[in-house]
């Protein structure tokens, strides 16, 4: 598991991984949270919409694999979670439903 949260500009704020994790990971995480972040959607809208259209897979940016997600505070995209597909979906849920608790 690799986990990065960009902020509002898409800019890495901060980065964790699991001891073994994959060195690709790193990548991918910060790739899907900047995704979610700049288009403002889960990336899994990516992943689905892409078994119908193959024209997402041009969009710059995008990537279509499961999560990243957007984290909202008080109406307001302020960043995103990224981390592989349901395991990053159920990760980058729960951070996006806790953000501002703490």
């Amino acid at each position: 598991m690799a986990i990065s949260i960009v902020d509002d500009g898409g800019h890495l704020m901060a980065f964790a991984r699991l001891d073994n994790t994959q060195i690709a990971s790193i990548r991918i995480s910060v790739h899907k949270a900047r995704a979610a972040n700049n288009f403002k959607r889960p990336t899994k809208v990516f992943q689905d919409r892409a078994a119908t259209d193959v024209a997402i897979l041009g969009l710059p940016g995008a990537i279509t694999s499961e999560g990243g997600i957007p984290l909202v505070l008080d109406g307001k995209v302020i960043g995103a979670s990224g981390g592989t597909s349901a395991q990053d979906g159920q990760v980058s849920k729960a951070c996006s439903e806790n953000i501002g608790k703490l």
